[in-house]
């Protein structure tokens, strides 16, 4: 069974791939099927989210899966949010920088002494374009944010983000325990059961 995944994200894909493919999903990227990024117009992860599943599905005919996922600062209100990848752009379509955004998110935070934050993964899954009832699968994952950048794996703000349980920065976790305990971890995980449940 093909499921378009609305991301373009390498790292997601391979993640997406290998979880689904003991259900006997066969995961491409909508990339690869001519379909555009959609726009995420939303304030919620769980809105683009599904704004993203539909589009995939209406433009292929397929089920879809899409993902929303950031960073929350309590310091910030919640930010970057929804905005997580886009934090330090200028305009629309300045090219996407981690670096820059964790430039930015340090800035805001100079002077904070509140360092509390968490990651959000919204999943979301649907059988066609106009599903009524899509599965939904959310995870958190929290830490706090510290001064510097410390270790080399991961991406986005995982060079900032301390994991007290391990006392090390999401960047300097081995990918296999990250992804066990990261909020898309989690998210999937939650996701594969649910769609084992409903088959």
């Amino acid at each position: 069974m093909k499921l378009v995944v609305a991301s373009n994200n390498p790292g997601k894909l391979r993640e997406f791939g290998q979880m689904l493919a003991p259900l006997g999903w066969e995961t491409v990227a909508q990339k690869e099927l001519g379909v555009a990024e959609c726009e995420e117009p939303h304030c919620t992860f769980v809105e683009n989210a599904i704004a993203k599943a539909r589009h995939a599905a209406r433009c292929t005919g397929l089920p879809a899966l899409a993902d929303d996922s950031g960073l929350c600062v309590s310091a910030l209100g919640g930010a970057p949010g929804v905005f997580s990848a886009r934090y330090a752009q200028a305009s629309a379509d300045e090219p996407k920088c981690d670096e820059r955004n964790n430039d930015k998110l340090l800035a805001e935070l100079a002077g904070k002494t509140d360092r509390r934050a968490h990651y959000v993964c919204v999943l979301v899954f649907v059988r066609h374009a106009d599903d009524p009832q899509p599965i939904i699968a959310e995870g958190e994952w929290h830490g706090e944010i510290v001064d510097e950048r410390r270790g080399s794996g991961g991406f986005g703000y995982d060079p900032l983000f301390f994991v007290p349980e391990f006392a090390v920065t999401a960047a300097e976790l081995e990918p296999a325990r990250k992804n066990a305990c990261s909020h898309r971890g989690q998210a999937l995980k939650q996701l594969v059961e649910r769609l084992q449940a409903s088959r």
